[in-house]
């Protein structure tokens, strides 16, 4: 989603690729549930409290900054997410996976435990609400699931299958378990597959993406 014209309220909504797929299959499992809002296009930096014309100009150059025509490619869009943090909050909450990558050999699995960094005044902490994982091509794994958070949302978008086609998969847990492909059709002459796994705090919005690549052993 995005405004058009950052001077009037218009508003421009479109699918992404993992929504297309979802309304393509026609059995509802379409269905939105939650909305995001997100500042991709904004640099603080240019908010000046030292402008010759007064407080009413501080913000005038993040104000008129061009905004961008919404897009379906969820891996560069709304990246940066708008959350609510409690009130002194000083350091902004991260995410850490315990790996920097993961490399995996045809057909082995692979569980991961997210921990988010200076959530709620902790070191480290398990949302309670869950972490959304989104693999960018879902073709490279056998399965792909999350396990913890009991809800209708998490259900079916743990249960749901692709088309076969290179799209994304996005599933909900509290833990994500991942099995590489064990086919070798998409290798062709290659010997390793290249995807990217982006993991999202489902309270605190820190988001943290890392490569995935899966070695051809078969």
């Amino acid at each position: 989603m995005g405004y058009l014209d950052n001077s009037i309220v218009t508003v421009d909504a479109i699918l992404t690729k993992k929504g297309r797929e979802l309304l393509a299959r026609g059995d509802g499992s379409f269905k939105i549930t939650q909305f995001a809002l997100a500042d991709d296009e904004i640099d603080y930096t240019l908010y000046n409290p030292s402008h010759p014309s007064g407080s009413a100009f501080y913000g005038e150059a993040v104000e008129n900054m061009p905004l961008l025509e919404a897009f379906p490619d969820e891996t560069q869009i709304m990246k940066y997410k708008l959350t609510t943090l409690p009130r002194g909050t000083s350091k902004l909450p991260v995410l850490s996976l315990g790996v920097s990558s993961i490399t995996l050999k045809q057909g082995a699995s692979y569980a991961i435990t997210p921990e988010t960094l200076n959530y709620l005044g902790a070191t480290s902490v398990f949302e309670t609400e869950g972490y959304t994982a989104t693999i960018s091509d879902v073709r490279t794994l056998n399965s792909f699931s999350g396990v913890g958070i009991n809800t209708e949302e998490a259900d079916r978008l743990n249960e749901g299958t692709t088309i076969g086609t290179n799209v994304s998969k996005t599933v909900i847990g509290t833990s994500i378990n991942i099995t590489a492909t064990s086919v070798n059709t998409l290798f062709g002459s290659r010997t390793q597959l290249n995807t990217t796994l982006t993991v999202i705090g489902r309270g605190s919005g820190a988001r943290l993406t890392i490569p995935v690549t899966i070695t051809k052993t078969n």
